[in-house]
């Protein structure tokens, strides 16, 4: 629906597939080859069920939950219309040889679908159109990399909005403590993350009252001063410890008692052993924020 909703004011041009081309581009055109070769590779041994696993890997974790939002990105914010026909005529070639490779699991949606789009001839059937073939010279690890690091900072912000309760739509400010990043991924990270002001550098330093997070090759600060109640969400953080410190005397008093470990059911004593194990986690992730808001 978003792809032909944005055909009926964008042209589709074939001519521009290889212009304008950014490392989403190289990202995209990679994932798909390295998953085609695989799927592919599956199907030969008849590992039927192997061959959906790597096909839902790519239709949703890659092309529907990020490529799609990172499209809009250069079809919204984009004011040249050369640049949006590049970007919505490779989406759609990538979204038509999605199609080929779900055709043989889901026939029916992916001839309804393939018919919808451009330039098919009456009667023309996916069924008899050709299967994509596999270049591994689109394979680029470099742009794996570049997105993989581009989509763990969104993650780690998104995370960290969910955590301090700070509405989606909210513009947050971020400093990366990192060595390298391009101007292209800060203009994707700005947009999907919803950033107003983004700082990078070696010499970052963390800023007061901030929530915090480590991935590989970055640290990540978001400054909470403005953006919420520090005071309500101190509060509301200091119950939930004392809550789950409670909890987890509770748990060990169990665990702690031979009659019960000897004589409950093995999956009664593991389902509690799994709770002290999450509770601990919990209650650790719970005292560094609350440590990040003093």
């Amino acid at each position: 629906r978003f792809l032909l909703m944005n055909t009926e004011n964008i042209k589709i041009d074939n001519s521009l597939i290889d212009k304008h081309i950014d490392f989403v581009d190289k990202w995209i055109d990679s994932k798909f080859q390295n998953s085609l070769k695989q799927y592919t590779a599956a199907l030969d041994k008849y590992e039927i069920n192997g061959a959906t696993k790597i096909l839902y890997s790519y239709v949703w974790n890659s092309f529907c939950d990020w490529y799609i939002e990172l499209t809009k990105n250069r079809l919204y914010n984009s004011e040249n219309e050369e640049i949006k026909s590049a970007v919505l005529t490779r989406a759609i070639n990538h979204f038509d040889n999605m199609l080929r490779m779900i055709h043989p699991f889901m026939p029916f949606i992916s001839e309804e679908l393939w018919n919808m789009l451009e330039d098919r001839k009456e009667g023309e059937s996916i069924s008899i159109a050709q299967f994509p073939q596999t270049d591994t010279n689109k394979i680029n690890k470099e742009a794996e990399n570049k997105m993989e690091f581009v989509q763990n900072i969104v993650t780690s912000i998104r995370n960290i909005r969910g955590e301090m309760n700070i509405p989606p739509s909210k513009k947050i400010d971020a400093y990366l403590k990192t060595k390298t990043l391009e101007t292209e991924q800060i203009n994707y990270i700005k947009t999907l993350a919803k950033i107003d002001n983004l700082e990078f550098g070696s010499e970052i330093i963390k800023p007061k009252a901030s929530a915090s997070s480590v991935i590989k090759n970055c640290e990540i600060y978001i400054p909470l001063e403005g953006i919420i109640d520090l005071s309500v969400e101190r509060e509301r953080l200091s119950k939930e410890i004392k809550r789950l410190e409670g909890a987890l005397i509770g748990v060990e008093k169990k665990l702690n008692n031979e009659r019960f470990v000897n004589n409950a059911p093995s999956e009664v004593v593991e389902k509690e052993k799994a709770k002290k194990s999450d509770w601990e986690k919990s209650l650790e992730k719970l005292k560094t924020i609350l440590g990040d808001l003093s």
